[in-house]
C-alpha cells in the first residue's frame, strides 16, 4: 500500500532563502557549475546552499543510466568540458570550503566512463584549495577497476559510492547497476587504503531483513561512513514510495550499523550522502589530511 500523498512532519525541509543561499546561488551560476543539489532535487538545498556548501556534479547534467529513483536527466549527454576541472577549482575556493563534495552523472558513453575528468577535477581544486579535504561520489564505472584507480590515483580523501537499495532491489530500482559491483568497487577503494563511504534509501519496499542484511554486508566490507535517508518521489513517473519511515526507525538502523562495526552513520528521513559531510569528515581528515594535502599540492 502507498502512503498518504502529504508528507509527515519530519520531511518537512528548510525552504531556499537567505543571503547566504543567494550567495552559492550566483557562484554556481557565475562558474556554469551543475550541482546535484538542483539536479536531484535533494530537500536540503536551502538548509546546505545557507551554510555556503554545496555538491557538485561534473561531466554535465545528463546520465547514460536510467536508475528508477534518480531525478537527474537520463539521455545522451553532449557535454564534455575540458574546462570544468578548473571552474570548479575556482569555486571551491570562493566558497572558502574546507570540505568539498564532488560527483557526476554516469558517462557510460565515455571510453574510461569520464575517470580521466574525474582525476582532473580532484587535481586541480586540490592544487588550488590544498588545505581542502576531498569528498567524491563515483558511479561504479562498471566495475572497471582500472577507472577505479585513475580516481583513486589523484588521491581524494574519502571516496564514496553508494549501494542504494538492498540486494534484491537492485535490479529493478538501479536497472544497470548491480549489488555485487558496486560492493567491488568499495572493497577495492579500501584494499587501496582509502576512506571509503556508502548510502542506502529506505522506503524502497525492502524488509526489516533485507536492511540488516545489507547492514552487515557493508560493513564486511570495511566501509567507514553510511548514511540512511528516506527515498522521495522524483516524479509520478518514478519508483513509487513504498512507506514513510519514522524517525525513531531510522535511529534504530544507526544502532544497528554502528554495532555491526560501521565506524560513522548518519540516519535521518532527510538524509543524502553529501549531508552534513564536512562534519562526518572531521573524524577522518583534519590535522592529518592538512598535512598530507600540502604534500599532493606541491606535487601537482
Amino acid at each position: 500500500m502507498n502512503p498518504p500523498t502529504r508528507k509527515p512532519d519530519w520531511l518537512r525541509a528548510k525552504l531556499p532563502a537567505g543571503p547566504a543561499y543567494q550567495a552559492t546561488r550566483r557562484l554556481v551560476e557565475e562558474n556554469k557549475l551543475h550541482t546535484v543539489c538542483q539536479s536531484a532535487q535533494c530537500p536540503n538545498i536551502g538548509e546546505c546552499w545557507s551554510r555556503g556548501t554545496a555538491t557538485v556534479m561534473i561531466l554535465g547534467n545528463i546520465c547514460t543510466r536510467s536508475c528508477n529513483f534518480c531525478a537527474i536527466q537520463t539521455g545522451r549527454p553532449t557535454e564534455f568540458d575540458l574546462g570544468e576541472p578548473a571552474r570548479v577549482a575556482d569555486a571551491v575556493a570562493k566558497m572558502g570550503l574546507k570540505h568539498c563534495v564532488i560527483t557526476s552523472v554516469a558517462r557510460d558513453d565515455l571510453a574510461d566512463g569520464g575517470a580521466s575528468v574525474w582525476a582532473a577535477t580532484i587535481r586541480a581544486t586540490k592544487h588550488r584549495n590544498p588545505h581542502c579535504a576531498i569528498e567524491v561520489l563515483v558511479p561504479d564505472f562498471k566495475g572497471n577497476l582500472n577507472q577505479v584507480d585513475l580516481v583513486l590515483d589523484a588521491r581524494p580523501d574519502i571516496f564514496n559510492h553508494n549501494v542504494e537499495t538492498v540486494e534484491r532491489l537492485q535490479k529493478p530500482v538501479r536497472v544497470q547497476a548491480r549489488y555485487d559491483r558496486s560492493r567491488s568497487v568499495l572493497r577495492h577503494a579500501k584494499s587501496r587504503g582509502f576512506i571509503t563511504k556508502t548510502g542506502i534509501m529506505l522506503g524502497l519496499g525492502e524488509t526489516p531483513t533485507e536492511i540488516a542484511q545489507c547492514l552487515r554486508d557493508i560493513a564486511s566490507d570495511k566501509t567507514d561512513i553510511l548514511t540512511l535517508g528516506q527515498y522521495l518521489q522524483p516524479t509520478p513517473q518514478h519508483w513509487k514510495i513504498d512507506r514513510w519511515v519514522p524517525p525513531e526507525e531510522f535511529k534504530h538502523w544507526k544502532d544497528f550499523a554502528l554495532a555491526a562495526g560501521l565506524g560513522t552513520v548518519e540516519s535521518g528521513p532527510l538524509v543524502r550522502s553529501s549531508y552534513h559531510a564536512d562534519e562526518q569528515s572531521l573524524k577522518y581528515t583534519g590535522v592529518e589530511h592538512l598535512n598530507n594535502a600540502n604534500t599532493l599540492a606541491g606535487a601537482v
